[in-house]
């Protein structure tokens, strides 16, 4: 009996060194992770003329991601005085876009005003002549194109590059639950809703997530690029090294390349646009 005892007391013991050795060897491990979450706030964005030769009447420009000016691939918010409206023209590149504050209208120069709300989506065609009115006490929009420079051009300039503008009120936009969807948890209650793909790289897309009030949990992303901008409401963003809360209001961003968990919550209703090329998962 002594020995069977001696026996079992050993294999505890070396059992519960293991269980030190795999902690401290996970926690070392943990600690060689690079994390690539990152948050901007709205009210660090840096704004500028978006149409400089148009002055004092030109709207606001805040690049989020990207460079606007450059050739590459790009996110900025564009702001719009009360009563803005554009004289007709045209864009030398395609551009997507999501009502975030106030009121947008996007069309042609005959076109009675269609007034987009909060959580509209647009596209405009490059080429395509339109212009752009705006009515509210602010008018945010965040704009994204997939290569810039983003340059603004006479309509004397006009061409046909296939494509066809898409303007959808919030109201028509169509939300899938987690019985339509594998990317929301069956214990979720958020919703997504799918907003685009791109014609040649299939696996990048742009989509809603909506979630419901007192959502608290965690949105994995994998995905080499991946970029969110909240649209409406407030999120509470945990920063995954230092723990730090970070408040997230409308036009506020969060971004992550990679193998990624953002941990948020919120108390009113939110809701994301994300644009990313990898798989997502909302989870509670």
């Amino acid at each position: 009996m002594k020995i069977v005892l001696n026996l079992f007391l050993g294999f505890i013991l070396l059992c519960s060194c293991n269980h030190i050795e795999n902690k401290k060897d996970n926690a070392e491990s943990n600690k060689n992770v690079k994390t690539t979450n990152k948050v901007i706030l709205s009210s660090e964005i840096v704004w500028e003329k978006l149409n400089p030769p148009r002055g004092n009447k030109s709207p606001q420009a805040g690049t989020i991601w990207g460079n606007r000016k450059g050739a590459v691939p790009t996110g900025f918010l564009a702001k719009f005085v009360d009563g803005f409206s554009s004289p007709e023209h045209i864009h030398n590149v395609t551009y997507r876009a999501v009502v975030i504050k106030g009121l947008i209208h996007n069309d042609d120069a005959n076109a009675e005003n269609m007034w987009m709300p909060k959580g509209s989506f647009w596209t405009q065609p490059a080429g395509e002549k339109h212009i752009t009115s705006a009515k509210g006490k602010e008018n945010i929009a965040y704009v994204e194109i997939d290569h810039g420079p983003y340059l603004v051009k006479s309509v004397a300039e006009t061409f046909d590059n296939g494509e066809r503008p898409v303007n959808v009120s919030a109201s028509n936009v169509v939300w899938l639950d987690s019985n339509k969807t594998n990317w929301v948890d069956s214990k979720s209650k958020a919703q997504i809703s799918f907003l685009w793909q791109h014609a040649k790289t299939k696996n990048l897309q742009g989509l809603f997530i909506k979630l419901q009030k007192g959502f608290k949990g965690k949105l994995k992303s994998n995905g080499k690029i991946f970029h969110s901008i909240v649209i409406d409401g407030e999120l509470n963003y945990k920063m995954p090294t230092s723990e730090e809360l970070k408040v997230l209001d409308e036009g506020s961003y969060f971004t992550s390349e990679g193998e990624a968990v953002h941990t948020i919550s919120n108390t009113d209703q939110v809701i994301l646009y994300i644009r990313t090329d990898g798989m997502l998962k909302v989870e509670e």
